[in-house]
């Protein structure tokens, strides 16, 4: 980019300035790649710039119009590199944004010979959360969602767990930080969505609500910190155990089949009484006792009960009116049990030789 001939005549030499800065201008625009502006650079913005060799020529205009020159020619340099900086920011996130639709396969396959190229899949923990809907909403629930960073009001003390409750200690929880400590989490269990669902909608309700749910747990073959939860609750007239009992039974049949079943077995949680675990034949063994069911024949599920009338209380419901249970069980302990996973830690290690299979 050559510099133009130049007249010390002031308007003239502002009219070069402009060319020049237009020209400049046109160059950047038309880089495509963030090589072909690093090769630019130093023509546009560096001292081979033919507005930084303006500089020198200011020496020829008269001294009355050199300040306001100068001030043209200090406005066109910085023009030059905003556009130059914004046209470098613009070049790299178009290469992260290409290289992010990218399609790997080839490379993949290269690499891994024994696969070959495929679609991707849906996780089964995923799968197992889309049939479990299907499978509830068949049986009458609708499927509702809630926050996973959830207040402490909704995650403990509207399900009857005050602070000073020593079921605080069931719920080993991730707090967030926050101006009043101990006041923000994530979700210890999908439990607050049941709170939510109740402040916003009038009895009867009948609903299920998947999601992820977060605990200071150690993994092991049975436990995750991050894991899947689906919670139902029914608020009706008249409901009573018996319903509950039948609707952990015809879920088991409907998701196991025929030959797995369920049982309760009494238990406490603050938000229901009374209150159950319910199990299922252990998938594994059969029932025959294994280390993934602690040589039991059962597996726990998680955990049921009729909702406390505290917890109504809670939400604005009449106890004296209605009646309603509560179940929530893991989702990732079902796909382990589903398809006789030994330890459920497979599910996360993001292992295709398992991953295919589904």
């Amino acid at each position: 980019m050559p510099t133009p001939e130049l007249s010390d005549n002031p308007m003239d030499f502002i009219k070069n300035i402009e060319t020049i800065l237009n020209d400049t201008l046109e160059i950047i625009s038309k880089c495509v790649e963030t090589d072909e502006l690093k090769t630019i650079g130093p023509l546009v913005n560096g001292k081979k710039s033919p507005l930084i060799a303006l500089r020198s020529k200011l020496k020829d205009i008269e001294p009355g119009a050199r300040k306001e020159v100068g001030k043209v020619l200090t406005d066109a340099l910085d023009k030059v590199k905003e556009i130059f900086e914004e046209k470098e920011l613009e070049l790299i996130r178009l290469a992260e944004l290409n290289f992010e639709k990218s399609d790997l396969t080839e490379n993949f396959v290269a690499l891994n010979p024994i696969y070959s190229p495929t679609i991707g899949a849906l996780h089964p923990v995923t799968l197992a959360q889309m049939e479990l809907e299907d499978i509830f909403i068949a049986m009458g629930f609708n499927v509702m969602d809630g926050p996973e960073a959830e207040t402490d009001w909704y995650n403990f003390e509207a399900l009857n767990i005050p602070k000073d409750h020593p079921a605080r200690g069931m719920w080993d929880t991730f707090y967030l930080n926050s101006k009043i400590p101990e006041t923000i989490l994530m979700r210890a269990h999908t439990s607050p969505v049941q709170v939510r669902v109740m402040k916003t909608y009038e009895p009867p309700i009948y609903t299920v609500m998947p999601g992820r749910c977060f605990r200071r747990d150690t993994p092991d073959a049975r436990h995750l910190a991050i894991f899947h939860q689906i919670e139902g609750l029914v608020i009706d007239k008249g409901i009573n155990f018996g319903h509950l009992a039948g609707t952990i039974e015809q879920f088991t049949t409907n998701y196991f089949g025929p030959n797995i079943h369920a049982r309760l077995r009494p238990a406490y949680f603050p938000f229901t009484e009374p209150s159950a675990e319910f199990e299922i034949t252990c998938t594994i063994c059969g029932g025959d006792g294994c280390r993934t069911c602690s040589l039991t024949g059962w597996i726990e599920l998680g955990g049921c009960g009729m909702v406390d009338p505290e917890v109504f209380k809670a939400v604005g419901i009449d106890p004296e009116i209605w009646t309603g249970f509560a179940f929530g069980f893991g989702i990732d302990r079902l796909v382990q049990m589903k398809y006789s996973l030994s330890d459920m830690r497979d599910l996360t290690e993001n292992d295709l030789r398992l991953l295919l299979q589904f």
